[in-house]
C-alpha cells in the first residue's frame, strides 16, 4: 500500500468532515478533497511531507476556493449557506486529534439522521466517513451503482432542503439518537463479515474495509460517550467476532465452520481488547442486547479447542437475548446452541418451529441440514442442504452446502 492510499485510508473521514464543517456542502468538499489527494499522488514523489495531513487540508480548502471562483452558481449557493468563501476558516485545526472526534462525530449523527431512510444512512456514513466509492458500495450491498448513486444524491439533497443540523445531538436527543447510529454500525459491521469470506473479484478487500469501518465508528462513539455500557458492548462484540476473520476460509478460500477453525489465526489482540470491554460493560449493567450477544461471543473465544465450548452457558445466554430480542434470528441461533448443549433430538422442534418466518432463509435449512444427519436422516437432511444451497447467494457457502449435500446423498 502506497502513503496516499495509507493516508487515503487513515485520514479521508477527519478530512472530510472538517470541510464540511467549514463549506457545509457534501459535494463541494467531496469534490475537493478527491482532487487534493491526486494532487498529493503528483506532489510526492519522494514521499509525504512532515504533515500531511495539513497539506492535504490546505490543498482541499483551495480547490475548493477556487471552484467557487469559477462557477457563480457555487457562489451562490455559499453565499445562501450566509458563508463568505473568501475568508471562511475551518474551526477545527486539523493537526490537532483531540479536536477531530467532535468533527467526525457530527458527520456520523448528521449521516444517520432518522429523517433519511436506512439504506441511505449507510451509503452515506460509508461514502463520507469511509471513503468508499459509490462502486464499491453498491457491490458491497449488491445493487447496481446506478441505484446506490441515485440513494446517495437523494441522501444530501435531504439533508440540504431539511436543514439537517451538523451537530453532535445535546443532552436530551443523545440516547434516542445514538441507538439509531448504533444500529447503522453494527449493520455496515455485518454486511462486512457476514461476506468477508468472499475472495473472488477482489471484494474481500471491500468487505474487510465495512468491518474495518464499523469498527472505527464504533471507536468514535465510545469517544463521544466514554461511559455507555451499550457501546462498550457493541465495540466488544464487534471486536470479538473479527478476531475469527482470517480462520474462517481456507488457503483454497472454501468456507471452514467455527468447530473446525484453526484458533491459533484468531486475533488475540481483539479479543483481549473485546474482552476488556465487555466486562466494563456488564459492570455498569444492565446488560443488553449487544452485551448478550457480546457474552456470547466471549465463550466462543475463551474455550481452547471446540470440545472445550460451554454450549450450555451459550444456550443460557440465547436464553436471555431472545427475551430481550425475540427475532427469529435469535430463536434460530438460540436451537443451535440448544442442539450443541442437549443434543439435536431436543433442537429439532425448535427449528421447525421456525419454518415459516425463516422458510427463506438459507441457514435455517442448513441448520435444519445439521440438526437431522445428526439424527442418522441422512435423506432429508441432504435435502435441507440442497433447499440451503439454491437460497444461498455466497458462493464459499454454496460450495459448501452443495459438498454436504452431495456427501449426504442429495
Amino acid at each position: 500500500m502506497s502513503e496516499v492510499d495509507r493516508l487515503f485510508r487513515e485520514e479521508w473521514g477527519r478530512l472530510l468532515a472538517a470541510l464540511i464543517r467549514a463549506y457545509g456542502d457534501f459535494d463541494l468538499a467531496e469534490e475537493a478533497l478527491q482532487e487534493a489527494f491526486a494532487a498529493a499522488v503528483e506532489a510526492w514523489p519522494a514521499g509525504p511531507p512532515a504533515n500531511a495531513r495539513a497539506w492535504l487540508y490546505g490543498t482541499a480548502r483551495h480547490k475548493v476556493i477556487d471552484r467557487v471562483r469559477r462557477g457563480a452558481a457555487l457562489a451562490q449557493k455559499l453565499a445562501e449557506l450566509g458563508r463568505e468563501h473568501e475568508a471562511v476558516d475551518v474551526e477545527l485545526d486539523p493537526d490537532a486529534e483531540d479536536a477531530v472526534p467532535d468533527e467526525r462525530l457530527r458527520l456520523v449523527f448528521t449521516c444517520c439522521h432518522p429523517a433519511l431512510p436506512l439504506d441511505a444512512q449507510v451509503a452515506l456514513t460509508l461514502r463520507t466517513l469511509g471513503g468508499l466509492t459509490t462502486e464499491q458500495i453498491a457491490h458491497a450491498f449488491l445493487v447496481p451503482s446506478t441505484t446506490m448513486a441515485q440513494r446517495l444524491v437523494r441522501a444530501k439533497a435531504k439533508i440540504r432542503e431539511a436543514g439537517i443540523p451538523y451537530v453532535v445531538p445535546g443532552a436530551d436527543d443523545l440516547p434516542e439518537r445514538l441507538d439509531g447510529v448504533m444500529s447503522v454500525v453494527y449493520l455496515i459491521f455485518n454486511e462486512g463479515y457476514n461476506q468477508s469470506y468472499v475472495a473472488a473479484a477482489g471484494e474481500a478487500l471491500v468487505r474487510h474495509a465495512l468491518c474495518a469501518e464499523a469498527i472505527g465508528l464504533a471507536r468514535l462513539l465510545l469517544a463521544l460517550v466514554p461511559e455507555s455500557a451499550a457501546v462498550e458492548a457493541l465495540l466488544a462484540l464487534m471486536l470479538l467476532t473479527d478476531a475469527r476473520r482470517d480462520a474462517r476460509v481456507d488457503a483454497a478460500g472454501d468456507l471452514v465452520l467455527l468447530p473446525q477453525q484453526d484458533r491459533a489465526r484468531w486475533d488475540r489482540a481483539e479479543i483481549e481488547e473485546g474482552q476488556r470491554l465487555l466486562t466494563a460493560a456488564l459492570a455498569r449493567g444492565p446488560a443488553g442486547t449487544y452485551a448478550f450477544e457480546a457474552a456470547i461471543a466471549a465463550v466462543h473465544a475463551e474455550a481452547a479447542r471446540a470440545d472445550d465450548t460451554d454450549w450450555p452457558q451459550i444456550a443460557r445466554l440465547y436464553d436471555r437475548l431472545f427475551a430481550l430480542h425475540p427475532s427469529p434470528v435469535v430463536a434460530l441461533n438460540r436451537a443451535a446452541a440448544v442442539s450443541m448443549a442437549e443434543g439435536p433430538a431436543a433442537a429439532l422442534p425448535l427449528l421447525d418451529a421456525l419454518a415459516e418466518p425463516l422458510a427463506d432463509y438459507h441457514l435455517w435449512h442448513a441448520a435444519r441440514a445439521d440438526v437431522l444427519a445428526r439424527l442418522g436422516r441422512q435423506a432429508e437432511a441432504a435435502e435441507a442442504y440442497a433447499s440451503a444451497h439454491r437460497l444461498a447467494t455466497n458462493e464459499p457457502e454454496r460450495r459448501f452446502l452443495a459438498r454436504r449435500a452431495r456427501e449426504l446423498g442429495a
